[in-house]
């Protein structure tokens, strides 16, 4: 279990794509009906080595019998280029029951490489994405309008030190019912390492808000059950947003 929320985190608020103000989004986690954990994140404007960049800031953990059997809280933050939407910092800071790690990554995409404390200097593949910045990316370069169901865009990525590619699959439109409005929606899928938790690598399922590109709704095919995210709250500048 502590593998997904570790999955969730990076996951669940990633689609945000709209320019930064002082945005917040919060969801609960379910399985079934049963509440164990809640997720959030916010986004603000901010500058980085002179320069306009965004500041993505996401919390995962485990709530009640959870966090009592799994212990999880995961912080995970992400700092973009305004103009490119490339990362220049990431930040991983993973408690997970007796688990820790903490890695700091600096992204030099001029000369294609990055210095984290984990492994030092190396070198990476052209535009090297993490998996908070990955799916804003697809996002913000890939006008919905133009694409098909199935059609699938892949891009190098890192995560906790290790570089793949991922790949994100546009489905279909779905409507949902959420507790910020009844929301149009696409409906995205990411591939993703299947490993001990998910049933397949396309397990995941996130609903994106058509109009204000937020996700609102996310489901998990896990060898064990499923799990969903569901959204709580989507505040702009400290103000409840309606999405109806």
């Amino acid at each position: 279990m502590n593998k997904l929320f570790s999955i969730l985190i990076v996951i669940v608020f990633a689609t945000q794509s709209l320019s930064a103000k002082d945005i917040s989004l919060k969801f609960d986690l379910k399985f079934g009906f049963v509440k164990g954990g809640e997720a959030e994140m916010t986004i603000s404007d901010t500058v980085f080595n002179g320069r306009p960049a965004i500041h993505y800031h996401v919390m995962g953990k485990t709530t009640g019998l959870a966090n009592k059997l799994y212990g999880v809280y995961d912080i995970y933050e992400t700092y973009v280029d305004a103009e490119t939407r490339l990362p220049v910092k990431t930040i991983r800071n993973v408690k997970e029951g007796s688990y820790r790690r903490y890695t700091e990554t600096l992204f030099y995409h001029d000369v294609d490489s990055i210095n984290s404390t984990r492994s030092g200097w190396r070198a990476v593949p052209n535009d090297l994405l993490d998996l908070v910045s990955v799916f804003f990316y697809f996002v913000n370069k890939n006008p919905f309008e133009l694409l098909q169901p199935g059609d699938a865009v892949i891009y190098p990525t890192i995560n906790a030190d290790k570089i793949s590619d991922v790949s994100i699959k546009y489905l279909r439109d779905d409507k949902v019912e959420t507790d910020v409005g009844d929301v149009e929606c696409y409906v995205l899928t990411p591939t993703v390492r299947k490993g001990k938790v998910l049933k397949k690598s396309d397990g995941v399922r996130f609903y994106l808000a058509k109009d204000e590109k937020v996700p609102v709704f996310i489901e998990f095919d896990m060898r064990v059950g499923s799990l969903k995210a569901e959204i709580k709250h989507y505040k702009i500048d400290g103000v409840e947003q309606s999405l109806k």
